[in-house]
């Protein structure tokens, strides 16, 4: 067993995990953070990418022990005092979702992009989403929700 601490939306979360515990079962099971999803277990859906140390990161890559000593927001950790985060509410906003398994990953990975790019295009969007499929919509309303956002 190795023990991992690591700050999770705000509060310091420590546990004593199996080395090669995913981060993502260790958000899901040990915190019981059941927003990040576990889609395809290769890293290709992008449903488990949640922010570290203000990056997106596809959960199901890192271990919880490579994570110890980072700083975590998984979706529960995105709205603040109440209120939606400017993505969350453009994915409300513009109908950004439809089945919403794909969401959660999907805002954080959004989120980081508008971090990093505050004023993408339409292209710099599908190229910054492409990582996370959707099985559901065609896109248009997920990079509506990210426009929405960026003009916030």
């Amino acid at each position: 067993m190795a023990d991992v601490s690591m700050t999770v939306n705000g509060k310091v979360r420590k546990g004593s995990v199996e080395p090669r515990l995913l981060l993502t079962h260790f958000l899901r099971e040990n915190l019981r953070l059941t927003g990040t999803h576990v889609g395809c277990d290769t890293s290709q859906c992008g449903a488990c990418t949640v922010l570290i140390d203000g990056r997106s990161a596809k959960s199901c890559t890192i271990f919880a022990v490579q994570a110890s000593g980072s700083t975590i927001t998984t979706i529960e950790g995105l709205a603040a005092n109440g209120s939606l985060h400017p993505v969350q509410e453009g994915f409300w906003e513009e109908h950004g979702l439809q089945c919403g398994y794909c969401t959660p990953g999907m805002i954080m990975t959004a989120v980081s992009l508008l971090k990093e790019n505050p004023k993408p295009s339409e292209r710099e969007i599908r190229e910054g989403i492409s990582g996370n499929f959707c099985r559901c919509t065609g896109y248009q309303h997920i990079v509506n929700a990210i426009q929405y956002a960026a003009k916030r």
